[in-house]
Parts: structure tokens; C-alpha cells; sequence
């Protein structure tokens, strides 16, 4: 849910489940880089997937489309941020109405 939420809200795409996710936001993504570029650059830092990383995909594989590189990369980041929200999320042991 939570990378979900985080496509729709910076790119407003919905994504399919499976690999179809991949090319609804690559799409997307290729939008910007035609479109608003600049912008681009601003979603990839907000959800903070490495400059170095972009750079090093678009090297590693210069026939891919670089909207589906850029889309792996998103998703990939935003995995990696819902588990370590999941893994560090408190677990409280206070009961709910001792809680502030």
C-alpha cells in the first residue's frame, strides 16, 4: 500500500499489480523526461533514489527504455523504505488508553 500511495501521489498513475506496475510508470516517467524534466529530478529526490544510481543504470544498459530503468529504480526504493518503516515501526506495549 504504501508504494502504492507514493506512485499515485508523485506521478498520478495507479499501478496494476505484477509487471504491468512497471510499465504504467514508465510511461509516466518518460512523460517527464520529454515534458518536465526538472521535475523528474524533483520526485526522484523527494523519494530519494540516488542521482548515482540513475546514472549508473542508464550506463549499465544503454538500449533499455529509460523510463522502465527509472520506474524499477522508484519502486525498488520505495520497497526498500515501506520494510525498514515496517521493521523499525515501535512496538508499544502500552495499552491504548494509557497512550497520550
Amino acid at each position: 500500500m504504501f508504494v502504492q500511495e507514493n506512485i499515485y501521489r508523485e506521478f498520478n498513475v495507479r499501478l496494476p499489480n505484477g509487471d504491468a506496475q512497471y510499465l504504467e510508470l514508465a510511461t509516466r516517467i518518460n512523460e517527464l523526461i520529454n515534458q518536465d524534466f526538472s521535475g523528474l529530478v524533483t520526485i526522484l529526490y523527494r523519494l530519494d533514489v540516488g542521482e548515482e544510481k540513475v546514472k549508473q543504470a542508464l550506463r549499465d544498459q544503454p538500449g533499455t527504455d529509460a523510463g522502465l530503468l527509472i520506474a524499477r529504480l522508484v519502486i525498488e526504493r520505495l520497497l526498500e523504505k515501506a520494510s525498514a518503516r515496517q521493521q523499525f515501526q515501535p512496538k508499544s506495549g502500552i495499552p491504548d488508553d494509557e497512550k497520550w
